[in-house]
């Protein structure tokens, strides 16, 4: 089998272009507006062709007959923390996203958002969006993914949108991972939480045995290192967590009460790896780690677009 391509727009912090790259796909370009972002990006994966423009200013001609155009589109027009205002607003994206798989031609599509993006109140903009997919020669598939149920310790729904061009094997399922056993806050954050020798990361491990909700990430305009609205906070604190910040390092010896988590610690409960390097402040690390998409998920279902490729 030829070696599979995929042009991933608004890439983030690389949470889905790392999840396609264990899939099997080589990213012949990776377009993010935010230079932290691409910082990160090429930290990573210096090898990765980092584009670090405004999408709107992407011409994807030169990368005409990709395999894949993957993207994560932004998510505050149709989060409902936001005003959702959808293709009204000016963060929204999915018109580029459009325009570029006409561009591009790729042989399968796959775009992320927030559940919000499935609400009533979108329906119209969400039918017109899946009709200009499907005007463009695909049969359009979209369906609200857990992250829980693929070993992401945290309970994350999204709204995936797939693609599969008409001339391939167009018979797309989505992946089912395994909701059968969830990993929870301790599993997964035990071993950080004593990493600098707290006595008392057992049993808090053993008291943290829920996924964690969803792991906000916010905006420029909004959001801090911290985990979320008073809502989450609450669901944290159930934990055993202290949502209203974010910690510089493990609790220490002889700590007692409620833990605040690391960046690291909220990016494993993202699904990133130990190896996945981030930099900048803390707020903008909290902010890229929120925004991302779990790479499980993403591999996940990029292995269910591969088999539906076909090669000459």
């Amino acid at each position: 089998m030829n070696e599979l391509t995929c042009v991933e727009i608004c890439a983030g912090a690389g949470g889905q272009a790392l999840g396609l790259e264990r899939a099997g796909f080589r990213h012949s370009a990776l377009v993010e507006y935010e230079p932290e972002y691409c910082e990160v990006l090429r930290l990573n994966r210096p090898v990765w062709n980092i584009i670090c423009h405004d999408v709107r200013d992407f011409d994807g001609r030169k990368y005409h007959g990709a395999d894949l155009l993957a993207g994560g589109v932004p998510c505050p027009p149709f989060s409902i923390a936001g005003k959702g205002l959808g293709q009204y607003d000016e963060r929204d994206l999915f018109s580029e996203a459009v325009r570029l798989i006409r561009e591009i031609n790729p042989k399968a599509v796959m775009i992320e958002n927030v559940r919000g993006f499935l609400s009533g109140r979108f329906s119209d903009y969400r039918r017109e969006i899946l009709s200009g997919i499907e005007a463009q020669g695909y049969t359009v598939f979209i369906k609200l993914v857990n992250a829980s149920c693929f070993g992401v310790p945290q309970s994350r729904q999204r709204a995936v949108i797939v693609g599969i061009r008409n001339d391939q094997n167009t018979l797309f399922t989505y992946p089912e991972g395994d909701c059968g056993h969830i990993v929870t806050v301790g599993e997964a954050l035990y071993d950080l939480a004593a990493s600098d020798g707290w006595e008392g990361a057992e049993y808090w491990a053993a008291h943290a045995d829920k996924p964690a909700p969803s792991i906000v990430g916010g905006s420029k305009k909004h959001g801090g290192p911290d985990l979320g609205p008073v809502r989450a906070r609450q669901e944290w604190a159930s934990m055993g967590v202290d949502g209203g910040s974010i910690a510089d390092k493990a609790p220490c010896p002889g700590h007692e009460g409620m833990i605040r988590l690391t960046p690291r610690m909220i990016a494993r409960l993202q699904g990133f790896p130990d190896t996945w390097e981030f930099t900048g402040k803390k707020t903008a690390v909290c902010r890229m780690i929120g925004n991302a998409f779990p790479p499980p998920v993403a591999e996940a279902v990029g292995r269910k677009i591969k088999e539906c490729l076909i090669h000459e």
